[in-house]
């Protein structure tokens, strides 16, 4: 005869065995929207406009890198397309790689300080 305890000790095994299953598939349902989101929240720097303080938020970019855009920027006239951004000093092409997709080249007036 099964007893009352041995049942209910096997309705809470299988219940704990279930909700992992559970929350895994709701977390994956969740990880889409969350990664779509982030994507979208990624805010694209105009080379052509950004100050200092813009451009340090960048990956790889402190404020010695950041000057240096400004120095380029103003020297040259501008930034004509992103790739120009492997003439500054310091940024090499793995550093433009990841940089890519977060900058902008846009004419624009020209930023405080140029």
């Amino acid at each position: 005869m099964i007893r009352f305890r041995n049942v209910a000790a096997l309705v809470v095994c299988g219940l704990a065995l279930a909700m992992p299953t559970v929350v895994g598939a709701q977390a994956e349902q969740q990880s889409p929207q969350v990664s779509a989101s982030a994507a979208g929240a990624k805010a694209t720097v105009n080379l052509n406009a950004a100050t200092v303080d813009q451009l340090v938020t960048l990956p790889g970019i402190g404020p010695k890198t950041a000057e240096r855009i400004i120095e380029y920027r103003t020297k040259s006239g501008g930034f004509k397309r992103v790739e120009d951004l492997m003439n500054v000093k310091g940024i090499g092409e793995k550093s433009f790689l990841k940089l890519k997709p977060l900058v902008v080249v846009k004419a624009s007036e020209k930023a405080p300080g140029d």
